[in-house]
């Protein structure tokens, strides 16, 4: 196993905009995380929530450096996919309230801007957004506001039969973050979504697979196997390019407003990637009954068409 640690500095793997470098990129010093733990175990990254005296509550300090954990598994083609869990009983139980009244004013933070303070859930889900890497959240207690928030923008979730979920925002006097209001009705529909976040219940864990949240629900210990087991199949099967690709494909034709955006995109996949090593390698080895090894890399050779869309900017 690998495990790698990295510093929370304040400016560390900050959403980028305006063609912004990554603190990799800038050469900052990399130190020791404070509220995550980052293992690469055989391809597989896992990204622990680890704040367990706390239900892993969500802080600023945590925001940074798990977009900073994007930043370096997406740098790093040994990464093949990603899980992210809690430690403890808890996954997120969603933003640290320990200000009281004030957690939620911005006015009151340190860190407060002259215009908008960007919201930290959002600028984590964009970096999950824009992620190269599959990533699978494996909820394994309570995920409460942000800590459901935060799951929206990945692939694949999977929870324990004990973990909870709330969209408790409007018993917080405040509205859904984290571009949830993007993200959650394309999950589960506009009339679940409106329900759920009405009333801010938290509500187990069958009827968020009821309702289409979840694609599985485990007993307790067999939550992390089961989501290994996904990762794994994609590590062993799929070539890392093609990956990339498909999920931004999948993400970004959320948003189109005909099929003819995707048959472009399409035809420039099949174009590109068609007369690639990897696509040689793929046929040749379903051919010869064989297990295909692709030769390309994330890092290098994502093809010239990529990226096909314009990154929106915050105003």
């Amino acid at each position: 196993m690998l495990v790698l640690a990295v510093d929370n500095p304040k400016l560390a793997g900050q959403h980028r905009t305006n063609n912004e470098p990554s603190c990799t990129q800038r050469g900052e010093r990399l130190l020791d995380y404070s509220t995550i733990l980052y293992d690469v175990e055989d391809g597989i990254l896992t990204i622990t929530l680890n704040r367990p005296e706390a239900l892993n509550a969500f802080t600023n300090d945590m925001m940074f450096e798990l977009i900073n954990a994007c930043d370096r598994a997406d740098a790093d083609d040994n990464v093949k996919a990603i899980i992210v869990t809690g430690a403890g009983r808890g996954f997120c139980a969603g933003a640290d309230l320990s200000r009281g009244a004030s957690t939620f004013d911005s006015g009151a933070r340190e860190d407060k801007h002259d215009s908008i303070n960007r919201d930290g859930g959002g600028r984590l889900t964009l970096r999950i957004y824009e992620l190269n890497k599959p990533i699978i959240a494996a909820v394994n207690g309570a995920a409460v506001g942000v800590g459901v928030t935060m799951t929206l923008a990945m692939d694949i979730r999977l929870a324990s039969s004990a973990a909870k979920f709330g969209f408790v925002f409007a018993r917080r006097g405040i509205v859904p973050e984290a571009c949830s209001s993007y993200f959650l009705p394309r999950a589960v529909g506009i009339s679940k979504a409106l329900e759920w976040c009405y009333s801010g219940r938290v509500f187990p864990a069958q009827e968020a697979m009821d309702g289409g949240l979840l694609r599985s629900l485990h007993e307790p210990e067999d939550l992390l196997p089961a989501a290994r087991a996904i990762a794994e199949d994609i590590r062993d099967n799929a070539a890392p390019v093609s990956v990339a690709l498909t999920r931004h494909m999948m993400w970004k034709m959320l948003g189109a407003d005909h099929p003819m955006e995707a048959h472009k995109v399409d035809s420039r996949g099949i174009h590109y990637r068609g007369k690639s090593d990897d696509s040689k390698e793929g046929v040749m080895a379903f051919l010869e009954k064989r297990d295909a090894q692709f030769p390309n890399k994330v890092s290098t050779d994502l093809p010239q068409y990529y990226p096909w869309w314009e990154e929106p900017q915050f105003k």
